[in-house]
């Protein structure tokens, strides 16, 4: 074997130009296999970074399993026999003061229960222990970059929101779950509380116990709490789901199709080195013809080919590997915020490494294995005859390969270009947004309403501020508060569907560019002292009065409304999306920040500033002015219109430009591939053509008998690509907008496109056996 591989080296080394081709093409394939299994490995198959985490579940009613109230997880924490322990868990953000400048923080509170049903220990201090009231762990990083990595911080105090806490641990670098939270605090839960239902609910099952057994015993605690008190849980029917598949669930899907265009790259590099090795075969016709004369049998001619395509094989995944390595920093760069579970986790590792290795050697099996066999064939014009067809079907495969990536990547390309073209229902030029959340000092509506009122008077007063105004929810903000409402003079006072609520100040309408259909704009008079006002979005007032004008028409959020709940609309605005460009653009019902009198509407704030001045100029003196109202309420988020606009198509584009890069690679080997072909085929009818140009054939009949030969070729793989593609686009479905998965727009200009490219490939060696001089030819041999 030893005498194989050195043999193998030299003949690869004695051949640079077949060696690096080669190896070029099966590193593209390898190393984006590899990087994209990388990325696999540690989000989908790694388990996560806790004991035992197979016995780790989520526990709740709707689908995202956010819907236990405080009494709901006493009630189960107390009943339960099927769990070693559960915990509850919900999303915080804190302002951090007196550690630096003030800084918005994201956090999660949490039972003590939460550090051993997960399995985690603090590297510093100590996690939380029963009945324990205002106590932080810290995270890693917050520890490191606020605390300068002080040992000694157990037991210190901080200020959060105004609020003191005692510093209890740090938890390690690598501890990041539910979220990339800066800090954990002790949750403290209200027995009482059955309005709300943000909690989340995990536990860890008992090593002999069933999800389908717990389930049923929860099915008995809700019933049984249920006829006591209804409202302490929403739903009748609580589910499990593993913790793992509920952090990476979401993500699976566009995994698999990113593998599986990876995959198709690599047999496209495959088939192109299956047609090198066949080329190559045919010029050692006559060594292993000597060879087999002094001895050899076929098996061994088999064996030492084999060692040179494996030898081929490692050599291309070793480059692979190192081309991984910068594709995963490229692709992780690329990757928008938030997108990608686990992130922190991603790395190459051994079982990466040795992924590679397994993959090398089966590329080696997949192109190395039949020129193997017909370079050993003792039959010359059999083995021509079949190396033939062989080399035909490959080129038809390759061309349908690479078109079924064509075909996804376009899909997906003309799915955000659609997308990026939806017009959100403002402008978003010179249009600059700060969002807070007001904490600390302000409890009441009348406080933050005054704060608001501050803020609004400096920041409108920057130089190079033409508008400024205040929303409480942001479009294309990613949230929205939707709730039901009453209409007065209706039979049952009440229209059966939701609508967004949004709090807006005076001018934000003309701040942000929408459009004021008819009535009037709010003003600075319609305050908590003047009648209650109320602006509606253009499809809430066709859903609700169709052609009917509306202005006038009375409208309470209360159910059982008093005289001062009832609101009287003035006005009607063009929509606007407020999660995203991909979501439905929801029914909308404005109301003035003056007449709100609930502290949850105003404490989160975003203000919008329309500026003839540079943007970042204008995020400067901002940042200051704000710090001059209230040096302790940092800003939560800075960002112009446009980055959010950006933003919101920041998933199609990622994916887009990751399968737009898999099919030009594709594309380009196709080309190379049927290139080779062609040239192999000229080069091989050299003398013949020769003969017939020698017996009057004309330069038109050389030309079109070979661009005929390479038509049928590429007909036939477009057809085979066409067919791959309506039988694997579809799994394409959720991830377009406005686009089918079988577009016939698309499968048709990429058909075109490909067509042109590999018969313009063919055009080359077609024009040159046009050229062949017929006494060079007939001294061919």
């Amino acid at each position: 074997m030893l005498n194989d591989i050195r043999f193998a080296v030299r003949n690869l080394l004695r051949n640079p130009g077949f060696t690096i081709v080669a190896a070029v093409a099966l590193a593209l394939g390898i190393g984006a296999n590899t990087a994209i299994f990388t990325v696999v490995d540690s989000v989908l198959l790694r388990p996560l970074p806790f004991r035992d985490p197979e016995r780790l579940y989520k526990i709740g009613a709707n689908q995202r399993l956010i819907s236990v109230t405080d009494p709901g997880y006493i009630a189960i924490a107390a009943q339960n026999r099927s769990f070693e322990g559960v915990a509850a868990l919900s999303g915080s953000f804190k302002s951090l003061t007196g550690a630096g400048e003030p800084v918005q923080l994201k956090g999660s509170e949490v039972t003590p229960s939460f550090w051993k049903v997960l399995g985690v220990n603090a590297i510093v201090g100590r996690t939380f222990v029963a009945d324990e009231n205002r106590a932080a762990v810290l995270s890693e990083g917050l520890w490191r970059n606020r605390f300068h990595a002080d040992r000694s911080i157990a037991g210190k105090p901080i200020t959060l929101d105004g609020e003191g806490y005692t510093v209890v641990g740090v938890m390690p670098a690598s501890f990041t779950f539910p979220r990339t939270d800066d800090l954990w605090l002790a949750a403290k839960l209200d027995p009482q509380n059955t309005r709300n239902a943000f909690r989340q609910a995990i536990g860890r099952l008992k090593s002999d116990v069933s999800p389908a057994r717990a389930e049923a015993e929860l099915a008995t605690i809700v019933h049984g709490v249920q006829t006591t008190n209804p409202k302490v849980f929403r739903d009748a029917r609580l589910r499990l789901r593993p913790l793992q598949e509920t952090i990476v669930g979401k993500i699976r899907p566009a995994l698999r199709v990113l593998s599986g265009a990876v995959s198709f790259l690599l047999l496209i590099a495959c088939v192109n080195v299956a047609n090198l090795l066949l080329a190559r075969a045919s010029r050692r016709r006559q060594e292993m013809a000597i060879r087999s004369s002094l001895g050899a049998t076929r098996a061994r001619l088999l064996r030492q080919l084999l060692t040179e395509s494996a030898m081929l094989s490692l050599a291309g995944g070793l480059f692979g590997v190192l081309l991984a390595a910068w594709g995963v920093a490229a692709l992780l760069s690329l990757v928008p915020p938030g997108m990608l579970p686990r992130f922190e986790e991603v790395r190459m590792d051994p079982r990466v490494l040795g992924f590679t290795l397994a993959l090398s050697i089966v590329s080696s099996l997949l192109f190395g294995a039949w020129p193997a066999l017909e370079a050993s064939r003792t039959a010359p014009a059999q083995s021509l005859k079949t190396s033939h067809r062989f080399r035909n079907a490959l080129i038809i495969s390759e061309i349908g390969l690479a078109l079924v990536l064509l075909i996804g990547a376009g899909l997906m390309m003309k799915s955000f270009l659609k997308l990026r073209a939806v017009d959100p229902g403002f402008r978003s030029e010179n249009l600059l947004t700060l969002q807070l959340n007001l904490s600390g000092a302000y409890r009441t509506a009348d406080q933050m309403k005054a704060f608001h009122e501050r803020a609004m008077e400096r920041l409108h007063a920057l130089p190079g501020v033409t508008a400024a105004a205040a929303v409480n929810w942001l479009p294309l903000g990613q949230a929205l508060i939707m709730g039901n409402f009453h209409v007065q003079d209706r039979p049952d006072n009440a229209v059966n569907f939701n609508v967004n609520k949004p709090a807006v100040s005076p001018g934000y309408f003309s701040a942000m560019g929408i459009r004021l259909l008819k009535g009037r704009d709010f003003t600075s008079r319609d305050d908590v002292k003047a009648p209650g006002v109320m602006i509606l979005g253009n499809i809430a007032a066709k859903r609700i009065w169709g052609k009917e004008d509306p202005i006038g028409k009375r409208i309470t959020f209360s159910d059982d409304p008093a005289t001062e709940d009832w609101y009287t609309v003035i006005g009607v605005v063009e929509d606007v999306k407020q999660e995203n460009l991909k979501q439905d653009t929801p029914p909308a019902i404005y109301q003035p920040l003056a007449q709100v009198q609930v502290p949850f509407f105003l404490e989160h704030m975003s203000y919008v500033l329309r500026t003839s001045a540079p943007l970042k100029v204008v995020e400067g003196l901002s940042r200051a002015r704000l710090l001059e109202v209230d040096a302790n309420q940092p800003l939560f988020k800075v960002a112009s219109m446009q980055e959010l606009l950006s933003a919101s198509t920041a998933e199609p584009r990622f994916y887009s430009r990751v399968l737009v890069t898999f099919s030009v690679i594709a594309l380009v080997l196709a080309t190379l591939g049927i290139y080779g072909v062609i040239a192999y085929t000229v080069s091989q009818r050299t003398r013949e053509i020769g003969i017939r140009v020698a017996l009057g054939a004309k330069p038109a009949n050389i030309l079109g008998g070979v661009m005929t030969r390479s038509a049928v070729l590429v007909a036939l793989g477009l057809v085979l690509g066409i067919a791959g593609a309506l039988a694997t686009t579809r799994v394409l479905r959720s991830f377009l907008f406005e686009v089918t998965p079988t577009d016939a727009a698309t499968f048709a200009v990429l058909s075109a496109l490909l067509a042109a490219v590999a018969l313009a490939a063919s055009y080359i060696p077609a024009r040159r056996a046009m050229r062949i001089d017929p006494m060079v030819a007939l001294r061919y041999e």
